[in-house]
């Protein structure tokens, strides 16, 4: 193609978040200079990005909360090391304290199912239930370090209580209700948590789904039998099951104590653990560090996103695939979330966009597979809906087709900021993604991203431009996982990302590098299945 498929004017780039970012600590910089500046002086890109998104940590006066921004001399896995590079030692911070830094009246999640919307709570209530919680949580012995599991749908109180996991100190791992019984305890067995958190019921495609024999089963299988903790969202089809064990979160937070004040813990402070299968055994346990998480993701929505204060965002996602994650620390920002729980064409194909004119979403995001359905669907939501409020949709879980793009600017909106985004649960990020100041290309993923030290290689570990490779990233970056679950030498960690091409990340992706600086993403490159961005083994 000779010439873009969108441009972004001049005047929306001068307001841009990635325009400002770059006059105030690069001045002058195209954005392939930025990113170049960003992946060798990591030690001034990173603290900037933190200055920049304003994160909440413990700071000596006249002093950064830090002692040094990046140790280990910069390597992706030292030898000597288990948990390879260093960073922001001596910072500590609160992860749940910075998603919860505004306490206005204005609305932080909203939620949706098939039935419309359902549910919505202020930043100010947001943070007064997440206290309410946290402190329950801590009652019943929750503390740093200790695991707290849901098997929950994406509705708001799934935020509350993961919010106020990570406001003690505690990890939080979740699957969503499309989990089988076994996929779940493949991976709620390995983390034993003390607390689980789920719902008697969900909807989906119309239907009511009882998932209360689930969750008894379930929760009798894990070592350590959790508490369970049922929040109060659909009620099943029949008599409501009241079985000892099983509390209403109402009857629970019956028992709170005082309000607590939020510790703060080191930059790595385990947050996360996330799943993600190879070809073999059980589903890997990844545990991400609060401060990677938090500085990586507030990077990609505020410079890669464009997002602000004033946005209302939402993603089709579950509580099963990390964009949850990504999507819910929008809350730092101060955007406006949007959830959604339910198919994403039930009780009819134009649910979602009418959502989005209802609700006057922003930044809408999606999967590859979601836009081809809707072509296929012959929707036509920009003439359908009114969507003067979008300015960007996003895309991952699998690669976006050229076709696709000439789908969204013709049918949905010709003014559009259209990012295909990839990235994966091992990072909780993206390694390629969009910039609102540059063009959109048909087929191509806009640029690799700040601070993400991306590279094509051929069989030989050799960089190569222009044909198929395998995506590396070649030195550090925050969110790389602070280790595997139960992995304590670190051979399990170094193993899955630095064997194949030594002291390099293997992604596991077959990408090709563009003219444009862009990448065309062509799959995987190794076993692993990938359905809607959840991967997965093949013996799953």
């Amino acid at each position: 193609m000779s010439s873009p498929i969108w441009t972004p004017s001049p005047e929306r780039i001068a307001r841009a978040n990635l325009t400002a970012f770059t006059r105030r600590y690069h001045a002058g910089a195209d954005y392939q200079s930025l990113w170049r500046w960003s992946i060798e002086q990591p030690e001034a890109f990173w603290p900037a990005v933190w200055e920049f998104t304003g994160v909440v940590a413990e700071a000596p006066p006249g002093r950064p909360p830090w002692e040094r921004a990046l140790g280990g001399a910069g390597r992706m896995a030292p030898p000597d090391a288990v948990h390879g590079p260093r960073w922001f030692d001596g910072a500590r911070l609160n992860f749940a304290e910075n998603l919860l830094r505004f306490g206005d009246d204005r609305e932080a999640l909203v939620g949706w199912n098939e039935s419309g919307r359902f549910a919505a709570l202020s930043f100010r209530a947001l943070r007064e239930r997440v206290t309410r919680v946290a402190s329950r949580l801590a009652a019943s012995g929750v503390g740093s370090g200790d695991r707290v599991a849901g098997f929950l749908p994406n509705i708001p109180d799934t935020v509350v209580v993961m919010l106020a996991t990570a406001s003690l100190g505690a990890i939080w791992s979740s699957c969503s209700p499309d989990f089988g019984e076994g996929a779940v305890l493949d991976r709620f067995a390995q983390v034993r948590p003390k607390v689980l958190f789920a719902v008697r019921a969900t909807r989906y495609g119309g239907k009511t789904i009882d998932l209360q024999e689930r969750i008894r089963r379930i929760a009798a299988a894990l070592p350590d039998t959790p508490e369970v903790v049922l929040l109060p969202y659909l009620e099943p089809d029949g008599a409501v099951s009241r079985d000892q064990g099983m509390v209403d979160l109402r009857e629970w937070l019956a028992d709170s104590d005082a309000p607590r004040v939020m510790a703060r813990f080191p930059f790595d402070h385990p947050l996360y653990i996330m799943y993600s299968s190879g070809t073999t055994g059980l589903p890997k346990g990844i545990v991400h560090g609060a401060g990677g998480t938090l500085l990586q993701q507030l990077k990609e929505l505020v410079l890669h996103a464009d997002l602000g204060r004033d946005d209302r965002i939402f993603y089709y996602t579950t509580c099963g695939w990390m964009m949850w994650n990504w999507l819910v620390t929008s809350l730092a920002v101060g955007a406006t979330v949007i959830l959604y729980d339910g198919a994403p064409l039930a009780p009819d194909p134009e649910v979602l966009w009418r959502l989005a004119e209802a609700e006057r979403v922003s930044v809408f995001g999606t999967s590859a597979r979601y836009l081809a359905l809707c072509e296929k669907q012959g929707l036509v939501p920009g003439t359908h809906q009114e969507l003067s409020a979008l300015r960007a949709i996003l895309s991952t879980g699998s690669p976006l087709a050229a076709s696709s793009y000439d789908y969204v600017y013709r049918a949905i909106k010709s003014d559009v900021h259209l990012a295909s985004i990839s990235g994966g649960t091992e990072i909780m990020s993206c390694f390629a993604l969009g910039n609102p100041t540059a063009p959109v290309w048909r087929g191509e993923l806009q640029c690799a991203g700040l601070g993400m030290a991306i590279d094509v290689y051929d069989a030989a570990g050799r960089s190569v431009s222009g044909q198929p490779g395998e995506l590396v990233c070649t030195r550090p970056f925050p969110s790389m996982p602070v280790a595997f679950w139960d992995d304590p030498d670190g051979s399990r960690y170094r193993a899955a990302y630095f064997e194949h091409f030594p002291g390099v990340w293997r992604h596991g992706d077959w990408v090709e590098r563009t003219s444009h600086q862009g990448f065309i993403i062509h799959g995987r490159s190794d076993a692993t299945l990938n359905p809607g961005g959840v991967r997965i083994g093949t013996a799953e």
